[in-house]
């Protein structure tokens, strides 16, 4: 019978259309609309709080527009006397950390993916159980005091230098890598190095630049190790610490004097809440990311799949 077929269709002019395509399409991006909504109103509701004048935010109600529209929050991030300073030092810091992660790592990577190479197992063993086991803190510590690294920028990259995630996703992808073109590049008297720097690296673009963006948001998103090693060198002071730093002393000040916020929001005094400066630091530190992002965007998801998956 018709009405139990399997494929139903409906009739538009002379044309059948199924109708199961239809259904599902329209199934699916009512969902991914739903999706889209759930995962950009947080973002869009911290921006409206930072935009927001802080009193009335205690109120409560905002949601993805301010309620009264004011950019002392901002200005009471950005007047900070360190804030210009640390800015830059977070923008070196991540552009070494990032070159120097990428350059000392996709070399082990090219080494490790060697087949000649008769180590490469038990030196992958090696860094596989590093992600595993964790030594500590106080141990930690104690190592980068000895090696004479503590209130210096080297604490910033030398100890990240190595990834043992980055590693194996970079030699997965070069084990991918045609045989006959490294031995093509023998046979015209390349050298070890200039195989690496001019025939594999360029075939790694895409897994080197997925690479590039998961060091440059964990550099840029770093403050504990400031806080650790470096905290007696203002001169090394990131971004992130010192948005921290802001924050904790705003909610100190907001739990030390409730009655004073009130009693000004009572005259009409605009003044900062922690909420408030919570919101503009977290915009003031994503902007950096959300601008580098779309140019790496086209190289993230095909990157992955080439770095983690072995055909």
């Amino acid at each position: 019978m018709a009405s139990l077929s399997t494929t139903k269709k409906a009739k538009v002019g002379k044309k059948t259309v199924p109708i199961e395509p239809i259904v599902f399409h329209t199934i699916n991006y009512f969902l991914l609309a739903i999706l889209c909504v759930i995962m950009l109103f947080p973002m869009l509701n911290t921006v409206a709080i930072a935009f927001n004048e802080g009193l009335d935010t205690v109120r409560g109600g905002i949601h993805i527009w301010p309620r009264q529209f004011t950019l002392q929050n901002f200005q009471t991030v950005l007047g900070m006397h360190t804030i210009f300073a640390a800015f830059w030092m977070s923008v070196y810091r991540t552009v070494v950390q990032v070159v120097t992660n990428i350059l000392v790592t996709s070399m082990l990577a090219f080494a490790l993916s060697r087949p000649e190479f008769v180590l490469r197992k038990p030196i992958a063993i090696v860094f596989v159980i590093t992600m595993y086991l964790n030594v500590g803190l106080i141990p930690y510590f104690l190592l980068i005091q000895n090696l004479g690294m503590i209130n210096t920028f080297a604490v910033y990259w030398v100890p990240t230098m190595i990834s043992a995630f980055n590693l194996i996703i970079i030699r997965t992808y070069m084990k991918s890598v045609s045989e006959s073109l490294v031995e093509s590049a023998r046979l015209d008297g390349a050298s070890d190095f200039r195989i690496y720097a001019q025939l594999i690296m360029p075939l790694c673009k895409p897994t080197l630049a997925t690479i590039a963006l998961f060091v440059a948001v964990g550099a840029w998103n770093t403050w504990f190790d400031t806080f650790i090693f470096n905290i007696g060198a203002q001169h090394l002071s990131v971004l992130q610490f010192e948005l921290q730093r802001l924050l904790a002393s705003a909610m100190q000040a907001g739990q030390a004097a409730p009655g004073a916020m009130a009693a000004q929001a009572a005259v009409g005094i605009t003044m900062v809440t922690p909420q408030a400066i919570r919101a503009a630091i977290t915009v003031v530190a994503s902007v950096p990311i959300l601008v580098v992002y779309p140019f790496l965007q086209g190289y993230f998801v095909h990157g992955i799949q080439l770095g983690g998956v072995k055909e």
